[in-house]
């Protein structure tokens, strides 16, 4: 739905509410036409149910409203001497139209002095719940959100099995697109296995205000742009198609912004013609071949000594071994091994082809070492669109921009000749900003290289803070990571824990109460 779609189901809206309303309006003392005034309206149903008047605003609140608005219904009719749990339920189960009954064909009086408190143990536990889940809605929607590291195409920066909190606010909160979801949860509901959502109606993209962009180098999360996560299904079997905000969560490194030239040489990236100087605490991995002096090794010793998180393989026959991932700074020390025969980086020569390389139209001799040069797109900025250079902005064309932004576009070949929506163009400007997003951990990652460009208005937000670490390859009490633990993801030189100072907050505070207590006593 378009944003004018939108203002006029709310007038709509609008409309059913006061002509199901204006009666009990008057017999609150209130006039008629009160009931008619957008947002006034609300205002002053506030006053009549005895509410707050910043309930108002969770009414125009994406999610929260879904949990507001029936508690609204629950209170009106509860005005009005409407208090059994059958009429509860009809209220709510005809999503408010019974409010209709009680306008037109009751004559109960309004209660003025009515008694807020829930009139069972029940009912407050209920109405405890609702807003405990209407707060951390607006949190995690809005604020901060928890994420765990699922795979390892970050570590040696980011582990599997990290415990994030994502800020939104720092590229600026994302109103969801999704008007009609399951509160707090993603894209199923845990313990079911079924869509969390429904697909429509959809509130067109907004992103609020924040206090800085995203820069080359920052670790974010993100939609997942090309999400072919088979988790549903309609009848004929085809791919269930998500909405943006719906669409799975990764998180990589942005090592290329928008209006950046980009390639991979060597397995190094190269941003404008110069290798990108990642940042202090980014340990980029690379896989690494070699052979043994006659022997396997053993996984939990590499582990334990040279931090190999990814395993590795051996075949005895010629006693031939793939580090999978392993930073520069432990194959210093892996090389020197007493069972290592030699060893050097694998690397995929220039001019090889990987033909499930983006743009993924196997015309390009690249691989995941040596890949580019590509150009990053920039919102406001025009390209050249010829046969050539379509497969690099089709799926932004059609899909991005087209699709998501509410458009049917169609790009197609005549000849020389591109054509758009079945008319010639020789250029094209964007409307967005996009990514290049890639995992330090170089040659296991699955990244822009794969599936391409991340469109901003896919960019969820930035990973800030550690809360807790699980390493799932210790055994016993050292599977939590002490040292990651109350850590913060950006920085300069070795994390440092503010669990110690954490822990002393917390016995001040606890200490202060038990002593307040006591001299209160």
């Amino acid at each position: 739905m378009t944003f004018t779609e939108w203002f006029l189901f709310f007038l709509f809206v609008q409309v059913i509410h006061f002509l199901g309303t204006w009666k009990l309006y008057q017999r609150a003392g209130r006039k008629a036409w009160e009931a008619a005034v957008p947002v006034y309206n609300a205002i002053i149903l506030m006053k009549i149910i005895n509410r707050p008047k910043w309930w108002v605003f969770l009414m125009f609140i994406p999610i929260v409203n879904l949990i507001i608005f029936p508690v609204v219904w629950v209170e009106t009719i509860r005005s009005f001497g409407r208090h059994s749990t059958t009429e509860t339920f009809l209220v709510v189960l005809t999503l408010g139209f019974y409010i209709y009954y009680v306008n037109y064909a009751t004559k109960d009086a309004y209660i003025v002095d009515r008694d807020l408190k829930p009139r069972t143990e029940a009912g407050e536990w209920i109405s405890s719940i609702l807003f405990a889940v209407i707060a951390a809605t607006i949190v995690h929607t809005y604020l901060m959100q928890p994420f765990t590291i699922p795979t390892s195409s970050l570590e040696k920066t980011l582990l599997v099995g990290d415990f994030l909190f994502v800020s939104k606010f720092h590229y600026g909160a994302r109103v969801p697109q999704t008007a009609v979801a399951f509160p707090m949860v993603h894209d199923t509901i845990p313990g079911l296995g079924v869509k969390s959502y429904l697909n429509k109606p959809q509130i067109p993209y907004f992103r609020f205000p924040g206090f800085e962009n995203v820069e080359r180098n920052d670790i974010v999360v993100f939609n997942w742009p090309v999400d072919t996560v088979r988790k549903f299904f309609d009848r004929s079997g085809k791919h269930y198609k998500k909405p943006v905000d719906k669409k799975s969560n990764y998180v990589k490194r942005a090592v290329g912004v928008p209006g950046d030239s980009l390639s991979v040489v060597n397995g190094y990236v190269h941003i404008n013609g110069e290798q990108l100087e990642l940042p202090d605490r980014a340990k980029p991995q690379f896989s690494y071949v070699g052979q043994t002096k006659g022997q396997p090794f053993n996984p939990q010793s590499l582990y334990k000594l040279y931090d190999i998180t990814d395993g590795y393989s051996y075949n005895p026959n010629n006693n031939f071994f793939v580090i999978r991932a392993l930073s520069e700074e432990n194959f210093e020390r892996f090389k020197n091994h007493p069972n290592v025969a030699s060893i050097r980086r694998y690397v995929d020569s220039a001019g090889v082809k990987n033909p499930s390389l983006f743009p993924n139209d196997g015309k390009r001799n690249w691989n995941n070492d040596n890949f580019g040069p590509i150009y990053i797109p920039e919102a406001g900025k025009t390209v050249e669109i010829t046969p050539g250079s379509m497969p690099f902005y089709k799926e932004i064309i059609e899909t991005y921009e087209g699709e998501e932004m509410g458009m049917n576009n169609k790009l197609s070949v005549n000849g020389t000749q591109v054509l758009l929506n079945g008319q010639p163009i020789d250029s094209y400007t964007f409307k967005q900003n996009y990514y290049w997003m890639m995992g330090d951990n170089r040659n296991n990652s699955e990244d822009s290289r794969t599936w391409g460009y991340v469109p901003e208005n896919h960019i969820v937000g930035k990973p800030v803070f550690i809360w807790m670490s699980w390493d799932s390859n210790a055994s016993g009490f050292d599977k939590i990571r002490w040292d990651r633990v109350f850590t913060t993801v950006k920085g300069d030189g070795e994390p440092t824990s503010f669990l110690p100072y954490f822990l002393i907050v917390l016995v001040i505070f606890f200490g202060w109460r038990y002593f307040k207590k006591r001299r209160e006593a």
